[in-house]
This record gives structure tokens, sequence and C-alpha cells, in this order.
């Protein structure tokens, strides 16, 4: 089947769903880029809250399996594919409806965060980290937020659409330029999205995140640039993953339908905005 097939004509003024129609456990969930660090995390809190999850992965799927199996309860399914691309996109949201039953809930984590400071990245390799950026980053979020809403609306009963953002995208990153980038390009995209899905009953929101711990970035912690991304915030430490974690799980809450819209600042008072 085809996306549009899941995009039915409706007249969002009559056809208005309420908090009510969206349940707080035993949903549907696709969380993309789910093999490890936070994305394992996250599903690890779906799982624990009574929910199905679908755990994506790009190339490790060894490290897939070890999320799945780490899982509570039962029903979860793999749903390995290549996001970068738009047909990428759409067999991944298919495994994992496919498996599921259905989507109730869709969290943006897959991300590509590579270094490219401009003095001394050639412009060939420039190019080439801004184009992997935006495809992951920037696109297969946008890609896969069309999917899985398309497939909310066709089954009624509203749903969440949850993006990991960062921090970065307020602040600026110097030696990641395209990451920060994207990231501000996606809190946008939320804000749209929130503003379009809310009479499906489909709730928007995003996270941004200062620095969190993940084996991934766990060499950074030691030595002196640890204690230097420590003193960053006032608390004197990182984010575990789990901290991100529960709060992604609220804003894809029924509770949290008010917070459509959001961008949440998860940086223990690192970057401070108004």
């Amino acid at each position: 089947m085809t996306s549009a097939e899941f995009l039915p004509s409706i007249d969002a003024s009559s056809s208005r769903v309420t908090a009510r129609d969206f349940e707080s456990t035993g949903r549907r969930v696709l969380i993309s880029g789910a093999s490890r660090g936070l994305g394992r995390a996250l599903a690890q809190a779906f799982a624990a809250n009574g929910d199905r999850v679908a755990v994506h992965f790009g190339s490790r799927c060894g490290e897939a399996e070890k999320t799945l199996a780490s899982l509570a309860g039962t029903g979860h399914v793999l749903a390995g594919g290549d996001l970068s691309t738009p047909d990428g996109a759409r067999a991944v949201a298919e495994t994992a409806a496919g498996g599921l039953g259905g989507l109730d809930v869709l969290v943006n984590n897959a991300a590509v965060n590579l270094p490219h400071p401009l003095a001394t990245t050639s412009y060939e390799d420039w190019a080439a980290a801004w184009q992997s950026h935006v495809s992951v980053n920037l696109l297969a979020t946008a890609n896969l937020s069309h999917l899985a809403a398309g497939r909310m609306i066709g089954q009624g009963g509203g749903g969440r659409i949850v993006n990991v953002g960062s921090r970065g995208a307020f602040r600026g990153e110097p030696d990641h330029p395209a990451y920060g980038a994207t990231k501000a390009a996606v809190h946008a995209l939320g804000q749209s999205l929130a503003v379009h899905l809310a009479p499906y009953g489909i709730g928007v929101a995003s996270v941004a995140p200062g620095f969190f711990e993940t084996e991934r970035v766990a060499h950074r912690l030691s030595g002196a640039e640890g204690d230097a991304i420590r003193a960053q915030s006032p608390f004197g430490r990182v984010a575990s993953a789990e901290e991100i974690a529960a709060a992604v799980l609220w804003l894809a809450s029924p509770a949290a339908e008010w917070a459509s819209g959001t961008v949440l600042d998860l940086n223990g008072a690192s970057y401070l905005r108004t």
C-alpha cells in the first residue's frame, strides 16, 4: 500500500479527536535509531509502559537484537532499513506498522552527527556532510512523520509524534554546523505539523537535549574534556539517556496533548533561552 492510502479526505473541522480517544498504554510505537544509546533507552521506556515497540536500525542489526531482547512485555518487532531515502523510509514504516498492526506513536530519534568544522574540512567533505545530515536528520524525520501520521489519520483515535532535536539548534554547533541546522529545522517541522495535525488528535512535540551520556560519547567524559562538559550545567553533571526517554514518554502520553507544538529543553540549565 502507498502512504496516500492512509490519507483519506477528512474535514478536520468536523472530525476532531479528543484526548479520550488516545490511549496511555498498549500503543504501537515506532522508534527510529533504536539499536543502542538513547534509542534503546526510549524503546525500554515505552515497553515498560506496556506499549509494543518497533525497533528501527540502519546497519547495527546485532545491537538492535540486543535492544529487542531487553524489552519488557511481548509483541515487539525489528524494523531495519535505510532512512536516508524516501523508499527506505516507506519500507521501515510499512514493516513497523505491519508487525505491530498499526502505528499510534512515532519517535524520530535517528540522526547523523559527524564533525565538519569549516576551516579544516575540504569542500567535497563539507558538501557530503551536509547531504548526509539533511537526508537523515531532516528528510527522514519529515518522511516518517508523513507516513506515520497518514496511518494515524486513517485509523482514527489520534496519536503522537515526538522528535529528538538538540540544544545545538539554539546555541550553535561550530564543529557540527549541519547537525545544529538540521535539528533547528526538525524543531520547526514539529511546530508546523503540530498545528496541522491537531484536528486529528495527533500531538507533535520535540525535545532539545543537551549533552547526555551514551556509549558513543563515553570517551569524551573522561579527563579534562569530561570535566568541561559536566561544568556546562550548574548541576555539575550530564544527563542520562533514561532522563531524556522519560520526557519523551510523557510527551507521547494523553496527558501531554496541550504540550503539542512545544520544544522542551532538557539541558540542566546549561543553556537558557526565552
